[in-house]
């Protein structure tokens, strides 16, 4: 499997990503700095709160909207509203007018965008490939991802204080070129079925496509495993991090001294490098073993590297299982998104995205609940914890895949040359 096998919209999906997030990379992840300048500590908590599940929110509504109007329709409209919404951030950030509460309410716009926009995105990504496809497409996506966001988060450390204005521009640009390549290079994969309903309907219909999900039980136990086994890679930036700052004893490497706080920097650092190096091998070594049996031994890895991390103080000891951790996590990732993508029905891949989306938010809960817990407990306690609920993850993904294979199995039978046929068309 080549790259240049794959289907236009995922080409283009893949360059369009690393772009975009190489030049967010500079931007958004040190906004909080910027509101809490502006509102304060307190304040931004909340802002912030906001944003998140205004995010949520509009999930849902993005994942209906898409299996009901069409992909590219739903893709559009949310990337001409975020393109508006960076071009009144980059206004209101100029040399000439600052306003951090419109910049703000911009942030609440985007996050709007994002909800709406990624169910679409990820339905669409699973309509054009087939499952063989899906995990060198998703260890691609994953590498593109890491890179770009690693490579933006070193440029706007750089740029981000002095250079916000000419940042924003930068953003702008790039979006402006999203919105063209979706409006006239993407194609749409899925047309719409839906007639002149009215709004009391199609309130109902959303409802009634969500209930009809949740009552999917096998969907939502792999959602589970998902959510419990991804809250150990919040725990770097949470508990782990706290934890480090306060616990670890400052430490001489190279006549370098090395802190927690420092030592939580290179963590994240080696992660992002490795998983760069590794990602794009991996992808044809796990093509040697059964999807299961990588899904199982990786995830293991994971919960076992982050539950070490999260008691030791060894400087070696925690660089070694950071490289075991980042080794479960580049075998995890696309065989799990690949599971993820061949689960939904045709009809209602959007409305499953929607639900499987909110695996970062729920697995973020899990990880504050963790400090709150920490503050309370014996670090081998908490520790303890930690990596039962990795585990717990992993024991309930070992329990469903044969299902989950099963249905796998039997949805594809069929469609598959069907499917097939059609791409190579």
């Amino acid at each position: 499997m080549r790259f240049r096998d794959f289907h236009k919209n995922i080409k283009i999906r893949i360059i369009e990503t690393f772009t975009s997030r190489f030049v967010g990379g500079m931007i958004f992840p040190f906004m909080t700095i910027y509101l809490a300048q502006h509102f304060g500590a307190k304040s931004t908590g909340l802002l912030l709160l906001i944003t998140v599940f205004i995010g949520i929110a509009n999930s849902f509504l993005g994942g209906y909207l898409s299996d009901q109007f069409g992909r590219k329709k739903v893709m559009l409209c949310a990337e001409i509203a975020r393109l508006t919404a960076f071009i009144i951030m980059m206004l209101c950030n100029s040399p000439f007018f600052v306003s951090p509460s419109v910049t703000f309410m911009m942030m609440v716009v985007n996050s709007i965008s994002w909800g709406l926009a990624g169910p679409a995105n990820d339905a669409m990504l699973i309509d054009v490939s087939t499952p063989e496809q899906r995990k060198m497409m998703y260890s691609i996506t994953y590498w593109a991802n890491n890179l770009s966001i690693a490579i933006g988060g070193i440029l706007g450390v750089l740029l981000f204080q002095h250079y916000l204005f000419e940042l924003f521009i930068a953003l702008c640009v790039v979006e402006c070129e999203v919105v063209i390549l979706v409006a006239f290079f993407i194609e749409e994969s899925h047309i719409g079925h839906v007639g002149t309903l009215g709004f009391s309907k199609h309130l109902a219909q959303l409802f009634s496509n969500y209930h009809t999900v949740f009552q999917d039980k096998l969907f939502v136990l792999f959602v589970l495993a998902g959510v419990l086994v991804f809250s150990m890679e919040l725990q770097l930036t949470n508990y782990i991090g706290i934890r480090l700052s306060r616990d670890m004893p400052t430490q001489t490497v190279l006549f370098w001294p090395v802190n927690g706080l420092t030592m939580m920097g290179f963590l994240r650092s080696e992660n992002t490098i490795l998983v760069a190096l590794l990602v794009l091998f991996v992808s044809k070594l796990s093509g040697l073993m059964k999807d299961k049996t990588t899904l199982i031994f990786s995830c293991t890895l994971f919960s076992i590297g982050y539950g070490v991390l999260s008691y030791a103080n060894n400087i070696w000891l925690l660089i070694g299982f950071m490289i075991v951790l980042t080794i479960g996590e580049v075998f995890r990732v696309p065989v799990e998104q690949s599971y993820t993508a061949a689960i939904p029905p045709d009809s209602a891949r959007s409305t499953y995205m929607a639900i499987n989306g909110l695996k970062y938010n729920t697995a973020m809960l899990i990880a504050s609940l963790t400090i709150t817990i920490g503050s309370f407990l014996p670090t081998l306690a908490t520790s303890l914890i930690i990596t039962g609920i990795g585990l717990t993850g992993t024991l309930i993904y070992y329990l469903i895949i044969p299902r989950l294979e099963d249905r796998i199995s039997s949805k594809n039978g069929i469609s598959l040359k069907e499917k097939k046929a059609v791409l190579s068309e």
